[in-house]
């Protein structure tokens, strides 16, 4: 179901890419009303003992092939429309899918897997966000040190500039600590280098129109990132215990959701609180406990969705980060409200 329900988007996306017609359309519902739909089937998620190491690394070169489609597909000779539809299924594939994809491989032992992932990153010109993630969000995670953290109350389009400034500057400041104080660090250099010939393979592959294009679908690709981690990580915070210190990274301090089809297109990334628990485990291996975990009401693609508008994000959730940090306290667990 993993391989299935993560490449089904490829495949209307290279169809749209190359056909044009019905195909673009298509691309845009089958990673949309699709999924939506298919989250409705009463299907149970179950994890497995696969590692599912062969599918992260063939949707990690998948990436790279797909994204110079795209990039080609902008100056080919395509209706305006159909290059539009193509951007917002790349976006959407590209945040969705691929950033979860690239996340399962920087937490990856291996060299060649973590090095996949973090190009897989920089070609969308989002490079930093490796560092940021693995020294920055695993270590100060439903902090005030963690750039990724949504604070209770803060609307989506506040948080987007702040989380995407700050997770540049924690990456590049715990890069610098890592290699010695080195003003520019070997990783920084990397993603530099990596973004840099995304940009000029857009351009040879479709002119300035390539270049546009790939800036357009990497800006989507960054804000349904980003809207993954506002979303995963809103108001839950971490108490600071009676000796000054704070507590540990527990399954209350992230956000999870059930819906099964959407979890198998995005590789278990709603089992966010399993994957914060033990970061090295393989994706298909993540489990979800309602019981001491707290769940949207709704997937993580349609809760993305609401956080668009603040307003009803806010009336949606608050209360639901309220009773859970109330519950955290009282060291016991109690049914969300409705």
């Amino acid at each position: 179901m993993f391989t299935i329900a993560s490449f089904l988007p490829v495949l209307c996306l290279a169809a749209a890419c190359i056909l044009g017609g019905i195909w673009p359309l298509l691309a845009v519902l089958a990673i949309t009303v699709f999924v939506f739909f298919l989250d409705k089937l009463p299907v149970r998620a179950a994890s497995t003992d696969a590692s599912g190491h062969r599918l992260s690394e063939a949707l990690g070169v998948t990436h790279f092939l797909l994204l110079g489609l795209t990039v080609w597909a902008m100056g080919a000779e395509l209706a305006m429309l159909d290059k539009g539809l193509i951007i917002v299924a790349a976006g959407l594939y590209f945040g969705q899918v691929s950033n979860s994809n690239a996340h399962e491989l920087i937490h990856r032992a291996d060299r060649w897997a973590f090095r996949l992932g973090a190009a897989c990153y920089a070609s969308i010109l989002f490079g930093h966000h490796t560092s940021a993630h693995r020294l920055v969000h695993h270590v100060h995670a439903a902090t005030p040190l963690d750039p990724a953290t949504a604070r209770l109350g803060e609307g989506f389009w506040t948080y987007l500039p702040r989380a995407w400034i700050g997770g540049c500057r924690a990456g590049l400041r715990a890069e610098q600590k890592r290699h010695d104080g080195a003003q520019f660090p070997r990783s920084y250099l990397f993603y530099a280098l990596a973004t840099t010939l995304s940009i000029g393979g857009a351009y040879v592959l479709a002119g300035t129109a390539g270049v546009l294009g790939l800036v357009i679908i990497s800006a989507y690709a960054q804000i349904q990132l980003m809207l993954s981690d506002y979303v995963q990580h809103y108001g839950l915070m971490r108490s600071t215990l009676p000796d000054g210190r704070l507590e540990p990274m527990g399954p209350a301090h992230s956000w999870n959701a059930r819906q099964w089809y959407s979890a198998a297109m995005m590789l278990n990334a709603p089992r966010h609180s399993a994957h914060h628990a033990r970061p090295a485990t393989s994706f298909p291996r993540l489990e979800l406990d309602s019981g001491t975990m707290p769940m949207l009401p709704h997937s993580l693609p349609v809760m993305a969705v609401v956080a668009l508008v603040p307003p009803l994000w806010r009336r949606i959730m608050d209360k639901r980060v309220e009773h859970w940090a109330s519950t955290t306290r009282q060291g016991r667990m109690m049914p969300a409200p409705a």
